[in-house]
């Protein structure tokens, strides 16, 4: 009699144990789905409404909105600039510069740096127009470039500058920029 009982006993443990298997390997697959699921989405951030209406930042890819507001922003912080935020407008470009063009960048902005340090030029940008990329990730700005000696102001040129950007995640960050030249307007 020990026997049988001992035996009943042990076939319903059994049988408890592979319930538990059982319901342990549906749970993993649902957990395996869900992770599948939630890494493969697109995210989006809502972001608060800065132009005309309200904004979404996705990792599907970069909205025309969004680049024009990030392309404004940073035509704004590169071109315009005196001797007295020279430090800081570096610091503020290369903090929305990609990690890999920093060094290349750098030096070219420390260039420009110690150019100007102890002169009394200083330089700002009116932009007139935008052309944007968004499948390219470029953006040109057209505008009027002033430079300033003292309190005068020396020269008024159109100039357009062409920004170029990286896309990662949800997070936009700066290439490179620069000049455009005649030539290169005429070829678009």
């Amino acid at each position: 009699m020990e026997i049988a009982n001992s035996h009943a006993q042990s076939q319903r443990v059994l049988k408890q144990r592979n319930i538990l298997v059982a319901i342990a390997g549906v749970l993993a697959a649902l957990t395996a789905i869900l992770f599948l699921m939630v890494a493969t989405r697109d995210r989006e951030i809502v972001l608060q409404p800065i132009l005309r209406s309200p904004l979404t930042v996705s990792s599907a890819g970069v909205s025309r909105e969004y680049l024009e507001m990030v392309t404004r922003d940073a035509a704004v912080l590169t071109l315009d600039r005196s001797p007295s935020n020279l430090e800081y407008w570096m610091k503020s470009v290369l903090d929305i510069t990609a990690p890999s063009a920093q060094g290349r960048l750098k030096a070219d902005l420390l260039k420009i740096v110690n150019e100007q340090r102890g002169s009394s030029i200083a330089q700002f940008f009116a932009i007139q127009s935008m052309k944007l990329d968004p499948d390219n990730l470029t953006s040109d700005v057209t505008g009027d470039l002033h430079t300033i000696v003292g309190s005068k102001v020396i020269s008024k040129d159109r100039r357009t500058f062409r920004f170029k950007w990286k896309y990662s995640g949800v997070s936009l960050q700066l290439v490179g920029f620069g000049m455009v030249s005649k030539a290169e307007e005429g070829d678009q």
